[in-house]
C-alpha cells in the first residue's frame, strides 16, 4: 500500500482555491472514487469549470474543521 505525502495541514497551508478529486483522496485517504461519490451525492462542494470538476480549498477543509478542534484539545 502506498503512503500518502499530502495530508488536512498540507492543504491548509496551500494558497490554490482548489483542489482535485486526487489531492483530496489523498489527504483523506482513501480511493479517488469515494471523492468522486462524496461530489455526486452533494457531501463534498464542488465547481465544475468546463469538464473539469474541482474542489473549492476553504469549503472542503471547513468539514473538517471541528474535527481538527476536538482532536488538537484532546
Amino acid at each position: 500500500m502506498r503512503q500518502s505525502t499530502l495530508n488536512i495541514d498540507d492543504l491548509r497551508k496551500r494558497r490554490s482555491l482548489v483542489i482535485t478529486r486526487q489531492e483530496a483522496a489523498e489527504a483523506l485517504g482513501v480511493d479517488p472514487r469515494t471523492i468522486t461519490v462524496g461530489i455526486e451525492d452533494g457531501t463534498i462542494p464542488s465547481v465544475k469549470l468546463g469538464r473539469r470538476v474541482v474542489i473549492p480549498r476553504e469549503k472542503f477543509l471547513a468539514l473538517f474543521a471541528d474535527t481538527a478542534t476536538d482532536s488538537r484539545e484532546s
